[in-house]
């Protein structure tokens, strides 16, 4: 077997094992690209192997989607399937688990009508709130992962051929996930370990604000006082530990709806809805977005920031050191799974209600008293680089440095 086929085989067993943790008699939902088919069988092996009792496969083309975009009536793209959205919603109800394969050409959508984006993002986050609800609160043991396109591949590595720059994303792809190390289940051990010091110093000082100082960024974001710092894996409902997203470098929480202030600028470009937004600063007050600029995408960027009430507000505050596996390969992939581990992040859109205290268990009501952002979207983009300073200030007015000069200070 040679070393390409030993990784890919290696990295298989990682999302199996670790990411997903797949139980006996478990049924495994994977979603795929078209592309993505000899991939998935090594997969759905590996399942089977670790006690799955069906792999259930749904691919995707984004092609096909192209097609429509450029040709359905606008109508289309306000509706999305009621039975789709009804069967992932049983699916969840019984227990399965979610696997998903980010793979997306961060061009192919360019010269799509923004707002025909922004409408069928709107109606598929709407049909499939219930499966949204057993994602966001971890009902269900889910995990995003990647795999290189032809398009990706040329995106991220233009200068090399098709083949060349498909092997070089593998292989990146492969270090970022630690997948090419002897055992990468061990490796991802002791990072977890790692992260879980770094979370326990986070939720063991009771902090109050986080103050963001960078080119382009003075932030301050409040934080309820009954935040969750997480980050790494998590429990299920049924508290079974998996991975939600490989790589994954970050510990996040959620900030206060209403307590962010000031500017942010982002420092790598968003890939969203098959277009690029770039070169963005987003001004906050009392937690609203209330003004914005972008050298590109700014119509895509303005679409989202509309989606709905609450994607004009912050959903997540995610920390992650510059000096990191995805940052060390020194490249921009122009895919958010990657580029959101390799720098500090928000989200805009709805929060996670397990960084809460009882979240879980809160109805509507409940999580809009506590400060707790809801939306149909949630989209991170970057703000962290090398220059980066994070001072928390804690609950009795004491400050320490969380970030200093992009890189954790304790």
């Amino acid at each position: 077997m040679n070393n390409f086929d030993n990784n890919l085989k290696k990295y298989a067993r990682l999302l199996i094992k670790s990411g997903i943790n797949i139980q006996e008699g478990q049924t495994l939902v994977i979603n795929a690209p078209i592309h993505g088919d000899y991939f998935v069988r090594i997969l759905a092996q590996e399942a089977y192997k670790s006690g799955a009792k069906n792999v259930h496969v749904e691919y995707n083309d984004e092609k096909l989607s192209l097609i429509k975009y450029m040709n359905a009536p606008d109508e289309a793209f306000k509706e999305y399937p009621k039975w789709k959205a009804d069967g992932y919603a049983d699916m969840a109800r019984e227990d399965h688990a979610f696997l998903s394969l980010s793979s997306s050409d961060p061009d192919l959508f360019k010269d799509v009508d923004p707002q025909r984006i922004a409408n069928a993002n709107k109606a598929y986050g709407e049909a499939m709130a219930v499966f949204r609800k057993h994602i966001s609160n971890s009902v269900n043991s889910w995990c995003v992962a990647a795999m290189p396109s032809k398009e990706w591949s040329q995106k991220v590595f233009p200068d090399l051929s098709e083949e060349d720059a498909m092997n070089k994303l593998w292989d990146n792809i492969f270090k970022a996930t630690r997948a090419n190390e002897e055992d990468p289940v061990k490796a991802w051990d002791k990072h977890l370990d790692n992260l879980n010091r770094k979370l326990d110093f986070l939720n063991n000082n009771r902090i109050k604000t986080l103050h963001y100082k960078a080119k382009g960024t003075d932030l301050q974001v409040e934080l309820p006082r009954d935040y969750i710092w997480m980050g790494g894996g998590e429990d299920n409902s049924k508290g079974v530990y998996f991975i939600a997203n490989m790589p994954t470098e970050e510990v996040f929480t959620l900030p206060l709806k209403t307590g962010v202030n000031g500017y942010v600028t982002s420092t790598k470009p968003l890939s969203y809805g098959g277009n690029l937004i770039d070169d963005f600063t987003l001004t906050f007050k009392d937690g609203k977005v209330v003004d914005f600029t972008a050298k590109e995408g700014y119509e895509t960027l303005k679409n989202l920031i509309e989606t709905d009430e609450g994607s004009a507000y912050l959903g997540e505050v995610a920390l992650v050191p510059h000096d990191s596996p995805v940052s060390n390969t020194d490249i921009i992939f122009f895919n958010t799974l990657f580029d959101e581990n390799a720098s500090c992040h928000f989200a805009l859109g709805s929060a996670y209600p397990t960084n809460l205290k009882g979240g879980a268990d809160m109805d509507q009501d409940e999580l809009d008293a506590n400060g707790v952002n809801t939306s149909i979207t949630h989209v991170d983009f970057m703000v962290g680089s090398k220059e980066l300073d994070i001072e928390a200030t804690m609950e009795d007015g004491s400050k320490i440095m969380i970030f200093e000069k992009g890189d954790w200070a304790f």
